[in-house]
């Protein structure tokens, strides 16, 4: 639509979480410091909370991909979608781990079959982390049933079993309080919303990612809107940037003013 008209290979505000434009704005290289210190410190349970599109998928996959990189050290498992119970979410992770299993095996068998494999890979000297992404969709069920697996005992000289990070909008503190597991005490970080100074950074970050060398594309004026009209939220400054660059190339401007961005957000507010 508007990509060879700025001068882009690819569009810089797309929605889908890709690792590529992972920015290490503050809070976002702080949550992933802090879980890094986490696993290192073999802390249980990890959970990063926020706000919907303050970035904790595209975070969660940048430390899935960090992790992977780790050769001889981490075995990963990622559940993207956790609205599962407790059968399915042992499932989901059996799979992860790319174990066989009898589909019609029982709940316990399959508990037995993911803890032995556990205890396999730590003798072996790897860790497994299981990443659960928007972990507030989670039933009491199915979050009793992962914490079942982290009961398992750590063998001397070898490193701990299991370690879970979840990842979930604020909604995620609630669950938590409402079950009766009182050792799961998570350590935890919650992300902050971008000020001002980072949705500038986080703009021409994206842009120069998606193929951008020109002078500034937004305006002073164009930022101090978008950084309003999104509260700091990234998916919003996605969505609002997208939209005022359509305008722009409709009207065949190529710098982008606030009265493109009052038109983008007019344009989100009709809807």
């Amino acid at each position: 639509m508007y990509i060879q008209h700025f001068g882009l290979a690819q569009y810089p505000f797309s929605l889908t979480p890709d690792t590529q434009y992972f920015l290490k704005l503050p809070s976002h290289q702080r949550a992933f410091d802090f879980i890094v210190e986490a696993l290192q410190d073999e802390s249980c349970f990890t959970k990063i909370t926020g706000e919907v599109g303050i970035g904790k998928t595209i975070l969660c996959r940048k430390v899935l991909n960090a992790l992977d990189a780790l050769e001889n050290r981490y075995v990963t498992a990622l559940i993207p979608n956790p609205v599962l119970d407790e059968v399915s979410i042992m499932y989901a992770i059996a799979e992860e781990l790319k174990l066989s299993f009898d589909p019609c095996v029982s709940y316990y068998a399959l508990l037995k079959v993911v803890s032995e494999e556990l205890i396999r890979l730590s003798v072996l000297g790897w860790t497994t982390v299981l990443l659960i992404d928007e972990a507030q969709a989670m039933t009491e069920e199915s979050l009793e049933a992962i914490h079942l697996l982290t009961a398992i005992e750590k063998g001397a000289g070898h490193p701990m079993p299991l370690q879970i990070i979840l990842f979930g909008q604020p909604e995620l503190d609630e669950l938590l309080k409402r079950l009766a597991l009182h050792e799961l005490s998570p350590v935890s970080y919650e992300l902050a919303s971008l000020d001002r100074d980072d949705v500038e950074a986080y703009l021409d970050h994206r842009l120069i990612k998606a193929g951008y060398n020109g002078s500034n594309l937004f305006t002073h004026k164009a930022v101090d809107l978008i950084s309003r009209g999104s509260n700091g939220i990234p998916r919003l400054i996605n969505i609002i940037a997208h939209k005022a660059l359509m305008v722009a190339f409709g009207k065949s401007d190529y710098a982008l003013t606030d009265k493109h961005i009052k038109l983008a957000l007019e344009d989100m507010q009709s809807v």
